[in-house]
């Protein structure tokens, strides 16, 4: 174990490190009270220069989104708490890679594996959106690949649900997945998160995401006022009916796409 670990937070007895972010880490940890190996999530509440009661309320919020969210295809969450101005979240810890490290070593994904994620990630969806829960950051870095293909949908943390945190008029998310009424703050239901799984989509059959400009101003712009290139213009071995379905996914109006994640699955 590194020096510079933890040896507990919380209850938690600290194993190793899994990732980190500029705001918190993520490590592997037991719990001793009956041995299971979790994911904790951390975040420091001293960051610089960080609105600390926005983040901690964020936070908390992704915590309570458990009580909710009991599906196969979602990162199970079993407990939060805070410890020495430490807040964390002991999640399900699984063996697996991201969907986006799988992009960045393969490039692209074929037909068939695209159709066997989309179905676990679609019903996923559907489950968290008929429980009135958006989770806003739908992206490869967040759809975790474990075991023989299981597919897992990761990190509510800015998740709305109902009345929730999140009010229209903010904009969180990652930019070059966010779909345009997102973008311009407006109040969101699931056909958003289908706006952006279009985005992976459309990444896993191309190996490009629609818009590819550096610029974050330009790349939400395009977003908002831009058609993407078919997939099919990109590469004519895609399947024609594939290229069309993805093309719908990452229309502009939200009664444009896909109504539901069984829909897009069905035309897919």
């Amino acid at each position: 174990m590194s020096n510079d670990l933890p040896q507990k937070i919380g209850r938690y007895e600290v194993v190793g490190e899994l990732g980190r972010g500029a705001m918190g880490v993520v490590y592997k940890a037991t719990d001793p009270n009956i041995g299971r190996m979790v994911a904790l999530k951390t975040m420091r509440l001293d960051v610089h220069g960080v609105d600390e009661e926005e983040i901690l309320r964020r936070f908390k919020h992704e915590a309570k989104l458990a009580g909710v969210m009991n599906h196969s295809n979602i990162v199970t969450i079993y407990d939060a708490g805070e410890d020495g101005g430490v807040f964390y979240i002991a999640m399900e810890y699984m063996e697996g890679v991201t969907l986006q490290s799988i992009l960045h070593e393969d490039r692209v994904v074929t037909a068939e594996r695209i159709l066997e994620i989309s179905r676990q990630m679609c019903v996923g969806l559907d489950y968290a959106h008929e429980r009135g829960v958006i989770h806003r950051d739908i992206k490869p870095a967040n759809i975790m690949i474990h075991g023989k293909g299981g597919v897992k949908i990761m990190d509510f943390g800015i998740a709305k649900s109902g009345g929730g945190m999140t009010s229209a008029g903010q904009v969180l998310g990652t930019p070059a997945y966010m779909s345009p009424e997102q973008v311009r703050g407006k109040t969101l239901d699931g056909r958003s998160d289908l706006f952006s799984y279009g985005v992976c989509l459309y990444e896993m059959i191309t190996g490009e995401k629609p818009f590819t400009v550096q610029n974050v101003t330009r790349i939400i712009y395009k977003f908002m006022t831009e058609a993407p290139i078919p997939p099919r213009e990109l590469d004519v071995t895609i399947h024609p009916g594939i290229s069309a379905v993805i093309t719908k996914a990452l229309e502009k109006n939200p009664d444009h796409r896909h109504q539901s994640g069984a829909e897009l699955l069905k035309e897919l």
